[in-house]
């Protein structure tokens, strides 16, 4: 007895972590729309959703059930195996989405936990079948199991199905001038949605509440019709007072309604995936329990397949729990781009690179969209295509900080993405609110536009690669707690006490690989990107990118070279790795010159020009970087024959006074101050004239076979590119230095 008691606080110390791990992965989905449209300051969105949270929590205890006999028959399994099944599921739970969570992979609490449960299932199932026979069909609920994998699969074409139509809808009825209609139609649209969310979380949800009797409830559904007809006056009536009114955005109100309503989803349907599974062991030891006589490898869990009120108490901590991580935990502040980057408005960097799979499907949409237009009358094609012209964005909009899509596709995607979730909770299928906020997400921009010719391959190939993921996680699930029961089977408190040490360790660990990784992404980063760059003062951003930029060119450039002289693989590598960085770095830059350009006053638009050559400058400097580092890793890697003392001397001499250059150019570009131009311009000749003798000496030594052929070529090389590196930073500093006087002009 007192072993499954310590077992049952185990599995409730692993449930508080688990909180903790899952809203770190789950936060973005009910926050991207709201943060991404920026419609609230911060701190009134992270309200809202820890008050969804925390009401959502309460409407949990249906979805309960689905822990205790979704998967499995509980009746034909002893308490200590259901034990196993329970250890082994929130074991690999926790391992593995903190795991997900560190490297930011696409994962789903909603998979994990539901391919977790039949894991362990299948394992002791498997165990029971070799020790006293029967069929696998006898243990494992086979037919709730698949409609459950079933639904949370047909969720993702469902999410992007709906999300497109109701985008698309939504669009030609209000088009990207949105405010000029909603005088007219956005009391009728906002009623909808918001009736919509009052019945399917507070009608629908009534059922799986912990604290709503059974009169109450019979009062609710004999009424529904009558709330719901209710509900809708009374919010079109109020949004209609709020438009006349005032000057508020009811588009606004809507984004933060829906943020409050998928907030109270995501717990109402996501909070049995970190507690169902010690509520489910805790019922069991209860029941277990109440039998003193019982032996605990022979009672029976038949109490599990009855139904079972959650106390509202407990449910009430957990939301708690998980408020109180959406607040403080650095994972869930780690937003992940993924999903606004995908679903943006706007062309610019793309994330993912093409497919086959991504071209030949957007070749044969155009294909299809080619033919339909062409039998499409004239003025339907021009009246749809006026609607979606994005140009005719509102004054609000575009004095607004820019945001990745506008409040009329925030609301969408938090409304409609509610209303699936909800709907499903109220039949008590466990989808998984990650893929359904991802995939409505994609509709919507799908259906808005976004995904136009500049951009549809990356954003499909996106969307595939994601997808690709989510069955990584289901695979990754099953294996992980497969394993795991069996090791609980045969290792008995021994494994249990291994694998739980090991999870502690893994938690441990890969929070101070998060914070190191973080940490190293901030001091590696070169540029600010996205909004926060074309917004800014674009001289300021660029002064800023050139010394940031120079500083790691000199870092990596020192590095690479030391390494060599080292031969120290481990060296070179970490330099290549920051240098691939900056590549990345000034290629996204590049990727937003035309969303920069067009954010700039009209009067200084030939501004422009210059910013785009200093880009180019810095571009053509990390390519001069990655074509002296790869060959050194190469040359390192591969075990080759290193540099003669004589190459060493004179390539640190180069390195020197490389650094140096670079150093008094940062200096220049800080102060703004070119004085000094035309004597770092003589420097850069000295340093270019004395490669060239460097370059000389060393065809002697190939002429005298003193430097084998890989030597040579690598010493010319490095040479070659420390040259045109060099000439490329002082047209850099001309170019800042004309950005800056021009600026000065105007």
């Amino acid at each position: 007895m007192d072993i499954y008691l310590i077992l049952v606080v185990i599995l409730f110390a692993l449930a508080a972590s688990d909180l903790v791990v899952g809203v770190s992965n789950d936060a973005v989905n009910f926050l991207n729309s709201a943060i991404g449209s920026k419609v609230a300051p911060r701190y009134v969105i992270m309200i809202l959703a820890s008050l969804g949270i925390l009401v959502g929590a309460t409407f949990s205890s249906g979805m309960m059930e689905v822990a205790r006999k979704g998967i499995f028959h509980p009746e034909y399994f002893y308490f200590s195996e259901i034990m196993i099944i329970f250890l082994a599921v929130m074991i690999a739970d926790v391992i593995l989405l903190d795991l997900f969570n560190t490297f930011g992979l696409p994962t789903s609490t909603t998979v994990s936990i539901v391919f977790e449960l039949l894991g362990a299932a299948v394992a002791v199932s498997i165990i029971k079948i070799y020790n006293s026979g029967g069929e696998i069909n006898d243990y494992i609920n086979s037919a709730t199991a698949l409609l459950i994998i079933s639904g949370i699969l047909l969720s993702i074409v469902v999410a992007f199905t709906a999300g497109t139509i109701v985008q698309y809808v939504t669009r030609v009825i209000f088009s990207f001038n949105y405010q000029k209609y909603l005088r007219y139609f956005g009391s009728t649209w906002g009623a909808v949605g918001i009736t919509a969310i009052t019945y399917f979380i507070l009608i629908k949800g009534a059922k799986g509440s912990s604290f709503i009797t059974s009169d109450t409830l019979a009062l609710i559904e004999s009424n529904s019709l009558g709330i719901i007809l209710i509900s809708f006056v009374c919010w079109t009536a109020l949004l209609q007072l709020i438009i006349w009114f005032t000057k508020i955005n009811i588009l606004k109100l809507i984004v933060l309604v829906g943020t409050f309503a998928l907030a109270m989803a995501f717990a109402g349907n996501d909070l049995v995936n970190f507690i169902g599974v010690p509520l489910a062991g805790f019922k069991s030891f209860q029941a277990f329990s109440a039998d003193p006589g019982a032996d605990a490898s022979e009672f029976l869990m038949v109490s599990l397949t009855g139904k079972v009120k959650t106390e509202t108490y407990l449910l009430i901590i957990a939301g708690a729990i998980m408020t109180i991580t959406l607040w403080l935990s650095r994972k869930a502040r780690t937003v992940t781009e993924t999903e606004i980057n995908l679903s943006r408005q706007d062309a610019g960097y793309e994330r993912f690179g093409s497919s086959a799979f991504s071209r030949n499907l957007v070749r044969g949409s155009i294909s299809v969209s080619n033919s339909v237009e062409s039998i499409m009358p004239k003025f339907i094609t021009s009246f749809i295509t006026k609607r979606f012209d994005s140009s005719q964005k509102p004054k609000e909009d575009i004095e607004r900080e820019k945001s990745s899509f506008d409040l009329l596709r925030a609301s969408v995607n938090l409304t409609l993405a509610s209303i699936l979730i909800s709907f499903a909770t109220s039949l008590k299928l466990p989808l998984s609110t990650t893929y359904v906020t991802f995939m409505v997400a994609m509709g919507t921009s799908f259906g808005d536009g976004a995904w136009g010719r500049e951009s549809a391959v990356y954003r499909v190939a996106g969307v595939t690669s994601v997808i690709g993921g989510w069955f990584l996680t289901a695979f990754a699930a099953f294996t992980a707690s497969f394993l795991f029961a069996n090791l609980i089977h045969w290792g008995g408190v021994t494994a249990i006490t291994i694998l739980i040490i090991i999870a502690v360790i893994f938690i441990i660990k890969t929070h101070a690989l998060h914070r190191r990784n973080q940490a190293e992404k901030q001091k590696g980063k070169v540029a600010e990107t996205g909004a926060e760059l074309l917004h800014g003062d674009v001289l300021q951003k660029s002064t800023e990118n050139i010394i940031n930029t120079l500083a790691f060119v000199s870092q990596s450039y020192s590095e690479t070279i030391h390494g060599l002289f080292d031969e120290n693989r481990k060296r070179i590598k970490k330099a290549k790795k920051v240098i691939a960085g900056l590549n990345k770095d000034v290629k996204q830059l590049k990727s937003n010159i035309p969303l920069t350009v067009n954010n700039l006053r009209e009067d200084l638009i030939e501004t422009g020009h210059y910013y785009v050559q200093v880009l180019d400058y810095l571009r053509e400097m990390a390519h001069c970087l990655t074509f002296i580092s790869q060959p050194v890793f190469d040359h390192i890697d591969n075990n080759h024959k290193g540099l003669s003392s004589d190459q060493i001397d004179e390539l640190s001499k180069v390195t020197v006074t490389v650094n140096h250059l670079l150093e008094v150019i940062s200096g220049l570009i800080k102060e703004q101050n070119f004085n000094e131009l035309e004597k770092v311009i003589e420097n850069q000749h000295e340093v270019l004239n004395y490669i060239k003798d460097l370059n000389r000496k060393q065809l002697k030594r190939i002429k005298h076979g003193e430097a084998g052929t890989r030597n040579s070529l690598l010493y010319m090389g490095i040479l070659s590119e420390t040259k045109n590196l060099l000439l490329h930073t002082i047209n850099l500093v001309k170019a800042q230095r004309d950005f800056i006087e021009y600026d000065k002009i105007e």
